[in-house]
């Protein structure tokens, strides 16, 4: 398998990575990080002028016809430079939804907004006692004489404060676990009887608890077929998960980079102590862990963009979040430790990437999960 970018994707890449470096530094970032809102406005309408927002969309819609392998060049560059605008929860998540269960209405009046950076989106479905199993959704809607009231509670639902409108997983029918009977809607952030309890998450992400008490929806809000949307939400969480790996992969690779340059300059004894051999082993294994987490995400990128049977799909991205998220712990790990007691400061960025890979390996499930998911698949 070629997994070299194509010459279109490596100029994309090349554009992203430019913005990154002008105009999101470290210190830039730890000013939006320290804002009210945790994101930044201009950064969004930077990224919706760039067209990075509507890459992955229909061209229909104002979007560039884009997968997830034309989005690993980008993503790769957010795990380096470590963005914690909404990328991920408005382009990889919620406009999947749209793009994949919503009908033509639902298309032409959020895609564009989308990607003009004019609608932000979040994905409320983690549930307390849910851990990984998606199948596992409590809250529930009930029909209304004119819709549906949503009745339930979800818990960190990542960047949930700044989004416009939230795309909520919720039960019209049967028990917690079966697969039938689970839902999608599209709630608006300021619905009535909607509150977040707001918070910062280890890496530094804006994320919520959002209660719904007696939350009143229109029949249009309901996205997909009443009770069906489980295959949706699991094909939806598997792209989204090939992303995570690939900005894994920047992450990792700022990690290793910054490690080696330490190594490099750092004296003891009179000597660099990149001169070391014992260093320089447990540096090689770090990127030896790099190159094979770039593979596998490659690997997974192009499955969630053309595998037709999900089995088959399952299995890879399972494969690939194990490969991953293993590379996450042993790079970020092996990468403060080589640095010494100041590879835990805030004032250092490979601290920060480290809690980001810390995450990362946890995000849509960890290595034991997708293990036991992988085997499954036999």
């Amino acid at each position: 398998m070629n997994f070299d970018y194509s010459e279109e994707q490596q100029l994309l890449a090349a554009s992203v990575r430019r913005f990154v470096d002008k105009q999101y530094d470290f210190e830039t970032r730890g000013r939006i990080v320290a804002s009210k809102d945790g994101c930044s406005d201009t950064v969004w309408a930077t990224l919706a002028e760039l067209g990075l927002l509507g890459l992955p969309l229909p061209g229909e819609f104002g979007g560039f016809d884009g997968g997830a392998i034309d989005l690993m060049g980008v993503m790769e560059a957010f795990g380096d430079a470590l963005v914690v605008e909404p990328y991920l929860a408005t382009v990889g998540l919620g406009a999947q939804f749209i793009v994949r269960a919503g009908n033509a209405a639902q298309k032409q009046d959020l895609l564009p907004r989308v990607a003009a950076g004019k609608l932000r989106l979040a994905f409320a479905h983690t549930e307390r006692e849910s851990r990984y199993d998606l199948a596992r959704v409590a809250m529930r809607a009930a029909k209304s004489d004119d819709g549906y009231v949503l009745d339930g509670d979800k818990c960190v639902v990542l960047h949930a404060p700044c989004a416009g409108q939230l795309i909520v997983s919720a039960r019209t029918s049967g028990q917690v676990g079966e697969r039938h009977g689970v839902s999608l809607f599209l709630v608006d952030a300021g619905a009535p009887g909607l509150t977040m309890r707001e918070y910062r998450t280890l890496d530094d992400m804006r994320a919520a608890d959002v209660a719904f008490r007696d939350v009143k929806v229109r029949r249009d809000a309901l996205l997909g077929k009443e009770g069906a949307t489980l295959e949706v939400i699991e094909d939806v969480v598997d792209y989204a998960t090939a992303l995570v790996c690939a900005e894994a992969i920047g992450a990792i690779k700022y990690a290793n980079d910054a490690t080696l340059e330490y190594l490099k300059t750092r004296k003891q004894f009179g000597v660099t102590i990149g001169t070391f051999q014992a260093l320089q082993h447990r540096m090689v294994d770090m990127v030896i862990s790099g190159e094979q987490a770039r593979s596998m995400a490659s690997l997974a990128c192009a499955k969630v963009d053309a595998e037709k049977n999900p089995a088959e799909r399952r299995r890879v991205v399972s494969a690939a979040k194990i490969r991953v998220a293993d590379a996450c712990r042993h790079v970020a790990q092996e990468a403060v430790q080589l640095h010494g007691g100041m590879g835990m400061t805030d004032e250092m960025k490979v601290s920060h990437t480290f809690r980001r890979l810390t995450m990362i390996a946890q995000q849509f499930g960890d290595a034991d999960h997708h293990l036991e998911r992988f085997a499954r698949s036999y």
